[in-house]
């Protein structure tokens, strides 16, 4: 995916100060934990299982075909990997959301030319009721924006209508599209923007109950109440700083929003879920994520990375610009 160059400069560094989640001292996982499959280098959706607790399902973003992985979070082990049928060859899968009646949807929205396919694909299966290396036949939907082509990283199914929605990613904020009432595996599904979303969006997740929208970027995170559709800003999200924030979901309960990122042996983060705080149903440590109690701003950073691991980055970035500037000039 194109990456803009401080992003880059800046990955180099939160790679390093970015603290693995690890989920040793839980036992359902939400915590959070590690993806310990080689296979898995380029985690880009991740959603929680509601047929199989304290399993995420993950993909990977390009390259890899069409496989989706089934994590136990309790081990961070590949318990299940899934080969889709039925479909063509995966472009840019970007994001994987559960629907109602256990049924996945993967997101192949991604799109590196800046929005130059004149569509993409959304994937339809039935999650299996047996954990284990399957083929499964999934049905494949065409998906075009009534206002043209463009890059979306982020897809989510309502869990009471099935309907889906994607968020378009700019880096000046997106929209949230809203696709047909149900989607027609015949002809073209045109999604239309309803709602502003005022983020560089890389994912988005609805809580259980439909009533929250969270959104993540690289560096932040927004809070929105659902509201039909018409959404409404809460607050800020306390967002891990990650290498290459790619993904993020509610766990099965609603209590916790699950960050993960990009890479090899990538952690995934636990932050209590909007409403929900220390000592709330959701236990752990972590700031309240509803930007209410303590969400530490626009970069998210939450308790994660120290504030001079912040200031790190500023500076690396900016070495490296004043670099590109002295190259330039030479």
């Amino acid at each position: 995916m194109r990456r803009p160059f401080a992003l880059l400069a800046a990955t180099l560094l939160t790679a390093a100060l970015a603290v693995p989640a690890s989920a040793a001292d839980t036992d359902d996982g939400n915590e959070g934990f590690t993806i310990n499959d080689p296979r898995i280098t380029e985690s880009s959706g991740l959603a929680a299982s509601r047929l199989h607790p304290g399993v995420y399902w993950t993909h990977n973003d390009s390259d890899d075909g069409p496989y989706l992985y089934a994590v136990d979070s309790r081990t961070g082990d590949t318990v299940a990997r899934l080969t889709l049928t039925g479909i063509g060859t995966p472009r840019d899968v970007e994001a994987i959301s559960v629907g109602p009646g256990n049924r996945l949807f993967v997101g192949d929205i991604g799109d590196n030319l800046g929005g130059t396919w004149p569509y993409v694909w959304i994937y339809e299966l039935p999650e299996p009721e047996k954990l284990q290396d399957a083929t499964v036949q999934a049905t494949q939907y065409v998906v075009k924006y009534s206002d043209g082509p463009r890059d979306a990283e982020a897809m989510v199914v309502h869990p009471k209508t099935g309907r889906v929605y994607i968020v378009d990613k700019h880096e000046d904020g997106g929209h949230l599209y809203e696709g047909p009432a149900k989607l027609s595996p015949s002809g073209d599904n045109v999604f239309r923007p309803v709602a502003p979303v005022d983020l560089w969006t890389t994912d988005a997740a609805l809580s259980p109950d439909g009533r929250d929208l969270a959104v993540r970027g690289y560096f932040g995170g927004i809070h929105y109440a659902w509201n039909g559709g018409k959404l409404e800003r809460k607050g800020r999200l306390s967002v891990p700083l990650q290498g290459q924030g790619e993904s993020v979901t509610f766990s099965a309960d609603g209590t916790r929003l699950l960050f993960g990122s990009e890479g090899e042996q990538s952690g995934v983060v636990s932050r209590p879920a909007p409403g929900a705080d220390e000592d709330g149903p959701g236990g752990g440590s972590g700031r309240r994520a509803d930007g209410d109690g303590g969400a530490s701003g626009d970069d998210g950073s939450g308790d994660s990375v120290k504030v001079g691991g912040a200031v790190a980055v500023a500076l690396v970035v900016a070495a490296f610009f004043g670099l590109s500037r002295r190259r330039r000039k030479g």
